[in-house]
């Protein structure tokens, strides 16, 4: 297991490093992935799922409406996986790493043999999933799906981005299905052997085949069975105006929000407090809309060289397994 002191005290002893990573992408089995691993008794994965530690340059602009804090310093990262045991292996999930410019430079500075788990997602697929979860993150507020994708060159400009939102860079929809450029940064400073690449229509389809893969991959017993687990499902909005005053009261944003969480804080665990809030945003949603097919078969157009590209990089008929014709 690889150690990295976090201080020039010789009486500090060596922490503990991640051995693996789970990079993303968003909306694309992750969470279920993580759920997974976690099971394994040689495994350790932390109780916070996406730290995004090393994702600087898309790092939240304000706390999120669910979860304590992340992490700031390398130190508190660190203090992530103090629980694991002795010869298990760490590692954690954090989807927007695909995505950074950054992080895979920072993730190799810290461990250089660390192994990356890349799992993708056919994009239009994605970026329609992606839009909804935009929308429940209070990122999004554009509710109407073309719509969103038609303001991507405004946002590059900083126009027309919501005040709620925490993460503007993921508005800008197209950056998050540039899969070969996202792979080249993490194959430039790991050898290809400590990369492997997941698609998510293969590990939705035979979790057991994925996670036996993945098991070998990370170097532990791959005979131990583990519970399915499924992915989250994509919701729509019922009431805007019910959702912000939920999301209003959960950050104490307001004279009497702040008294209505300091209450809540004084009479409730932090663990009942998530689990009552994360019940009542899920009753603000329902099924999603019906998908416009018009919309999705124009970006499979759009994104056809993009796919064409991948199959080539990775030398595997990507494209086929999406239903593209190139």
């Amino acid at each position: 297991m690889s150690t990295v002191p976090i201080s020039d005290d010789a009486a500090v002893e060596p922490r503990r490093r991640p051995d693996f990573f789970v990079v993303g992408q968003p909306k694309s089995g992750t969470t279920a992935l993580y759920e997974m691993l976690r099971q394994h008794p040689q495994i350790y994965m932390p109780d916070l799922k996406e730290p995004e530690f090393f994702a600087a340059d898309l790092r939240r602009r304000f706390p999120p409406r669910i979860g304590g804090a992340l992490p700031e310093t390398l130190e508190e990262y660190l203090d992530l996986f103090r629980p694991a045991e002795p010869g298990q292996v760490l590692g954690e999930a954090s989807v927007f790493y695909l995505r950074s410019h950054v992080a895979a430079q920072q993730i190799a500075e810290v461990n250089p043999a660390a192994r990356i788990i890349a799992i993708l997602r056919e994009p239009s697929e994605l970026l329609r999933s992606l839009h909804l979860q935009l929308i429940y993150d209070h990122i999004e507020t554009v509710k109407d799906f073309r719509t969103a994708l038609s303001l991507e060159d405004q946002r590059r400009q900083g126009e027309a981005i919501p005040r709620s939102s925490h993460q503007p860079q993921l508005l800008l929809y197209s950056e998050n299905v540039r899969y070969v450029d996202q792979l080249k940064r993490f194959h430039a400073v790991f050898p290809r052997e400590q990369v492997t690449v997941l698609l998510y229509d293969e590990f939705l389809g035979d979790n057991d085949r994925a996670l036996h893969h993945i098991f070998r991959f990370l170097d532990v017993d791959d005979a131990v069975s583990v519970a399915p687990s499924k992915a989250n499902p994509s919701t729509f909005l019922r009431s805007a105006f019910a959702e912000d005053l939920v999301h209003r009261v959960s950050v104490g944003r307001g004279p009497v929000e702040r008294v209505v969480k300091g209450a809540t804080k004084r009479i409730l665990s932090t663990r009942t407090r998530r689990t009552l809030l994360d019940r009542a945003y899920r009753s603000l949603h329902a099924a999603p809309l019906p998908v416009d097919p018009d919309l999705m078969a124009e970006l499979r157009v759009r994104f056809a060289p993009e796919v064409a590209n991948l199959s080539d990089y990775l030398d595997r008929d990507v494209a086929s397994a999406w239903g593209y014709e190139l």
